[in-house]
């Protein structure tokens, strides 16, 4: 029997009790922004723990999140994985992590990664190698926190990183390709800007260059706005690579890219 891919719900008035229930009971992934919005973190976390015997977990992450200046989807998601984390190393239990990485509910993958990006005793080769099955999920909100969760020790150890991620441009996954600009874009989306690279943008050229005319959109649109990004601080730097780009590539998926590029400063 062919299994039929459920339907996201189109807006949270639209989406029907039950889902919720089994959103929110981790059975189930959610199919668009929209549940992913609509989950509650607090209720999928207990009933996860309660699942798991680590209720214990529980009192330590509510006070976290409690004591949060703003409760975003982000943030709460952001503290949960670190106090999952601490937990994790103060009871010794590397086990539940591993449960939480292979988790059917989506979100709980994306706890996951906090928990490598929180890991400060991982070298960035092995934090890079860690949250690669992550930037490869087949969900879409694993694979933006996935960046999210370590951007702060790409930017704390740049030059190595750039070099690790260059080595993914080829991957024939094109969301591990995506990955290693997504990650290093000098502004990037609800994130911490990385100053250097935006007045320094041509360090990260052994990211963009092999990248220039990747045959998929979803890698097209990120190395367009990483040069977007660029282009408001190093506009000439933008313009001088498109225009080398142009010459050396007639192709439509490095037009895309260029004019994507440009978008906000012009040719």
């Amino acid at each position: 029997m062919i299994e039929v891919k459920r339907k996201g719900a189109r807006s949270t008035k639209d989406l029907a009790p039950d889902i919720l229930i089994q959103l929110n009971r981790g059975e189930i992934e959610t199919e668009n922004l929209v549940e992913w919005l609509a989950v509650d973190q607090r209720s999928l976390l207990a009933h996860i723990l309660q699942q798991h015997n680590r209720a214990t977990y529980l009192k330590p992450i509510l006070l976290a999140i409690d004591q949060l200046k703003k409760q975003t989807v982000n943030t709460i998601n952001e503290a949960i994985g670190t106090v999952l984390f601490e937990q994790s190393v103060k009871n010794g239990d590397q086990q539940f992590l591993q449960v939480l990485s292979y988790h059917q509910a989506d979100m709980a993958r994306c706890w996951a990664t906090y928990t490598i990006g929180k890991n400060e005793q991982l070298t960035i080769e092995q934090t890079l190698e860690q949250i690669k099955p992550f930037s490869a999920d087949t969900h879409f909100g694993v694979r933006e926190i996935s960046w999210m969760a370590v951007r702060h020790k790409i930017a704390s150890n740049l030059i190595p990183s750039i070099s690790i991620l260059s080595r993914w441009t080829s991957h024939e996954d094109k969301n591990i390709r995506r990955f290693s600009s997504e990650s290093t874009r000098p502004r990037g989306v609800w994130c911490g800007h990385i100053e250097i690279l935006k007045h320094n943008p041509e360090l990260a050229l052994q990211i963009l260059e092999p990248l220039k005319s990747d045959p998929e959109r979803y890698v097209q649109d990120s190395v367009g706005n990483w040069l977007n990004d660029a282009s408001k601080t190093q506009a000439d730097f933008v313009r001088s690579l498109c225009q080398k780009w142009e010459i050396e590539s007639e192709s439509k998926e490095t037009q895309y890219i260029i004019k994507k590029a440009l978008r906000t400063i012009g040719a």
